[in-house]
């Protein structure tokens, strides 16, 4: 399955975020647990987390780039063989925010 990993809505007083580092490359696969991205508000770090296992298929979003609350990030899968080309995010990726 396809899911969307998008910024956190939850992140107050804030319209967007920057891409600080991804941790992860295309095409690679993670652990739960696992940092995936470094989000960077005019206060604070983000750590995005996963939550399960997953393999990162594409980044949206390139580090030093902003992005809206609730934009679009990247698209994760269950397996990183899953065909992505004319796939539509079926749900939102689960991730921890630390």
């Amino acid at each position: 399955m396809i899911y969307c990993l998008t910024v956190p809505t939850t992140i107050e007083h804030n319209q967007q975020v920057r891409v600080l580092e991804w941790h992860v490359e295309a095409g690679a696969s993670f652990l739960p647990g696992a940092l995936l991205v470094e989000l960077e508000t005019n206060k604070a770090l983000i750590e995005v987390r996963a939550d399960q296992p997953g393999a990162l298929r594409q980044r949206c979003v390139e580090a030093g780039a902003w992005c809206p609350l609730g934009g679009l990030l990247a698209l994760v899968s269950d397996r990183p063989e899953e065909p992505l080309a004319g796939s539509e995010c079926e749900m939102a990726a689960e991730f921890l925010i630390g």
